[in-house]
């Protein structure tokens, strides 16, 4: 079987023993620290918006960040970046394949 990488990852505010994660903003800051990384690279006024590659949500009621494999091939500093706050802080981490609804 061939498996697809995923196009989105999702940091989701849960820790992995089950815990809500703290402070209740996390998803906004750390959104919002990544807000210069985005197509094109970063311009007057965007860290203003969210980056549409790293994108806070709320899933199924869990506060969630959202981020776009393009941002790994963009800049692989800032993807171990965000992939290191989720391990740091033992939160879950799932992938969406490419495709896949």
């Amino acid at each position: 079987m061939v498996t697809t990488p995923a196009k989105e990852v999702f940091i989701q505010g849960i820790t992995r023993d089950g815990r809500t994660f703290r402070p209740s903003d996390w998803a906004e800051r750390l959104a919002g620290v990544m807000s210069g990384f985005r197509p094109g690279g970063s311009a007057p006024g965007s860290h203003l918006n969210y980056s549409p590659w790293c994108m806070p949500r709320v899933i199924d009621g869990v506060k969630t960040v959202v981020v776009h494999s393009d941002l790994r091939g963009h800049d692989p500093m800032a993807w171990d970046f965000v992939m290191n706050f989720a391990r740091d802080n033992d939160l879950r981490v799932a992938e969406k394949p490419a495709g896949a609804a």
